[in-house]
């Protein structure tokens, strides 16, 4: 076999999950870390067979703070390698790295870390979730270290991370907020609206001044009364806002999930995992930043207070669940696991959807029980990838 034939693969008889629907039993080609070509039926020798199983794009995370027992918040590069290879073997093959309140120096270090990441191409970014955020709302971020959104803090940060921050989590209703919100827009850095006790019509400011993602909708956030909206409906009801939520059957109830599908859409919907260390371990102790975390029965709480500390979810459990529990279609789930975050970090041209040319970032599961099988990331197998039998004439 030439080096040539090694970097070729194509797969045969699968359910393929494609931008203009759903399609039985295409061959999609691959050449090099590209797809190379998708094309109507039939085999060739050196296929893989995979039917019975569904291909669709790699899953792409906005909002994960670790996984494997290690934390993207340790300042460690061999941590964040772990982390980011444990989600990979569950089908999120583009990362976006999430930190946690710290004092701004440490963050600082961390995004200096995670930026040298990302330009190898191991993430796509990095996230900073607090300590912009409100004491009121601060969930599993130490209040102590919580800080007012002065915009030369916030740019502190983001200058830190050399060009690659992508995202800040902030409390729009704080001293500075609505002026941090404009700045980022300016930067180009997407802001975030989390961990808030804003009202309706601050929240509408904010999205006016420029904010256009809902970090983790629902939760750390004022619900919904009938007099006082607050800023979960705001956040729905504008089309330039992309809200997360965090689909484990933990944080959301089904039909709250359901709720905003319902009103906002796929194409709006952003399915993130906001995992901690533990995601892909078993229950135990683990650190979160600065503070620590109990996790039984799969539900990560802080041992002091008890407050629900991230998840220890993964995306292709996220995907299972949107499909069979919330009854959402393969289109449905696929644009808001792969092509909304996708587009929302401006990586359309690379990742979120089946297209020629694009990275062979793909995800195989079971057309019966949507079990993940394997994974393939930018052309190579990292998972599963021998289960296929190969076929052996046309």
């Amino acid at each position: 076999m030439t080096t040539a034939d090694r970097d070729r693969t194509a797969l045969a008889g699968a359910r393929l999950v494609l931008p203009g629907g759903v399609v039985e039993g295409d061959r999609l080609a691959v050449e090099g870390s590209r797809i190379a070509a998708i094309t109507s039926g039939g085999t060739e020798p050196g296929d893989l067979d995979l039917t019975g199983h569904t291909v669709v794009p790699g899953f792409v995370d906005l909002h994960v703070h670790g996984g494997g027992g290690a934390s993207y918040a340790s300042g460690i590069a061999e941590e964040a390698l772990l982390a980011a290879r444990t989600h990979l073997e569950h089908g999120t093959t583009t990362t976006m790295a999430s930190t946690v309140t710290g004092e701004i120096d440490d963050v600082a270090r961390q995004a200096a870390v995670l930026s040298e990441l990302v330009e190898d191409g191991i993430l796509a970014g990095v996230h900073f979730e607090g300590p912009f955020i409100s004491h009121n709302r601060c969930g599993a971020h130490r209040p102590d270290l919580l800080r007012d959104p002065d915009p030369a803090l916030v740019r502190k940060l983001v200058d830190a991370a050399r060009g690659h921050a992508r995202m800040v989590t902030l409390a729009p209703e704080l001293p500075g907020g609505l002026d941090s919100v404009r700045m980022l827009a300016d930067l180009g850095v997407i802001a975030a609206v989390g961990h808030t006790d804003s009202d309706y019509p601050t929240t509408l400011e904010a999205i006016d001044a420029g904010a256009t993602v809902a970090t983790h909708l629902f939760n750390a956030m004022p619900g919904i009364a009938h007099r006082a909206p607050g800023p979960i409906v705001a956040l729905l009801e504008d089309e330039r806002v992309t809200v997360e939520l965090i689909n484990d059957g933990v944080h959301l109830h089904p039909s709250v999930l359901d709720l905003a599908y319902g009103t906002a859409g796929p194409g709006r919907v952003a399915l993130i995992t906001d995992a901690m260390g533990a995601a892909g371990m078993g229950d135990g102790l683990y650190p979160l930043g600065p503070l620590q975390v109990r996790v039984e029965s799969g539900v990560a709480r802080l041992v002091e207070g008890g407050a629900i500390a991230g998840s220890t979810l993964t995306l292709d459990v996220a995907f299972k669940r949107s499909v069979t529990v919330n009854g959402l279609t393969l289109d449905q789930t696929v644009e808001s696991l792969c092509t909304t975050p996708a587009r929302l970090l401006g990586l359309t041209d690379s990742v979120g959807s089946l297209e020629t040319g694009k990275l062979a970032d793909l995800v195989v599961v079971d057309s019966t029980s949507y079990d993940l099988v394997a994974v393939m990331h930018r052309g190579r197998w990292v998972l599963g990838g021998d289960r296929f039998p190969i076929v052996k004439s046309a």
